[in-house]
């Protein structure tokens, strides 16, 4: 998923870098990126990877059976991880209008809001249409909670600059292409891992949109992007924080190997970092060069931290598979 700010006219910087200037100064690369885009985008149906076959009435007012948890083939940590996906997807209206608050709706930033926003409507389709066909979790807690949780909106960490946007979506698609990844690998299902691997894979797409945007941004306002990504990764949190429990399902998902300290500093901070040469860039002014060390540190600290909680999960599944062998 993308998450923008509104606009903003705060300078970012000394230079004068105002978001309306980066947005002018941006435009061409945005053009490119877009065409290059819809050059490798490849179209994809979402009915195609729903078993409909499986479908049947629910109760209520078509008298169907009554859901319950034994109907699904779905793993327990798949429906957890599934269920917070679709809910991240479901805020797309909010998604939208913050993007294109910020970007405008003319020219190539405007025709890429609207295919980004499109190619990411079929991602909630797609997962809900295939959770009420097999019946892999409650339609009415389900509902419920895309309810709650719409209701409340979105706020972006980034809405005071531009910059920080970019940053952050260059790290929260590739994130969100992992979450979707794994949780298609731990669904227990192949027909759900399949349509999780088209949907990651249109995450990929968006991710390396906004990676070339940073990259484009480091290199004409290299000391307040490097600020943008210091700040985004020190606070760096998933798009779908604010659904109703998402603490403890989160704890869940890291546990079960979907999604991690480890996975985060491994498979998403690092691969932009590295393909940006974030670490490497010289010639940075003083605002630059402090953001890179905090840069530095952080992520020394981070890997500390994805290294004691590799060894509690260790600890867990052992205990875990002492258990069963026990029984």
């Amino acid at each position: 998923m993308t998450i923008a700010p509104v606009q903003s006219s705060t300078s970012l910087g000394s230079s004068g870098w105002t978001d309306t200037r980066l947005i002018l100064a941006l435009e061409e690369v945005v053009e490119k990126e877009l065409n290059r885009h819809l050059g490798v985008a490849k179209e994809w149906m979402p009915h195609e990877f729903v078993p409909w076959s499986q479908g049947r009435d629910f109760d209520g007012v078509l008298g169907g059976e009554a859901w319950n948890i034994e109907q699904s083939k779905v793993t327990p940590l798949g429906r957890v991880s599934l269920v917070v996906n679709l809910l991240t997807e479901d805020n797309l209206p909010s998604y939208h209008h913050e993007i294109a608050t910020m970007f405008g709706r003319e020219g190539a930033w405007g025709t890429w809001v609207h295919r980004w926003t499109a190619e990411e409507g079929r991602h909630g389709i797609a997962i809900r249409d295939f959770l009420l066909a097999t019946r892999a979790v409650d339609p009415v807690e389900l509902e419920r909670a895309r309810m709650n949780h719409m209701s409340e909106g979105f706020e972006s960490d980034n809405a005071h600059s531009m910059l920080h946007s970019i940053a952050y979506v260059a790290f929260q698609e590739l994130a969100t292409r992992i979450a979707h990844r794994n949780t298609g690998k731990y669904a227990g299902d192949p027909l759900c891992e399949q349509l999780l691997a088209k949907i990651a894979n249109d995450e990929n797409l968006h991710m390396v949109f906004y990676r070339n945007l940073l990259k484009a941004a480091l290199e004409i306002a290299p000391d307040q992007a490097m600020r943008a990504i210091a700040d985004v990764v020190t606070g760096f949190r998933m798009p779908g924080h604010g659904i109703p429990g998402f603490e403890r399902a989160a704890a869940q998902i890291a546990l079960g190997g979907v999604y991690n300290l480890r996975i985060h500093h491994d498979d998403v901070l690092q691969p932009v970092l590295r393909k940006l040469h974030v670490m490497e860039i010289g010639g940075l002014g003083p605002e630059g060069m402090v953001a890179q060390n905090e840069l530095g540190v952080f992520l020394d600290g981070l890997d500390g931290q994805a290294r004691k909680f590799d060894e509690r999960q260790a600890a867990m599944l052992a205990r875990r598979a002492a258990r069963r062998s026990a029984e």
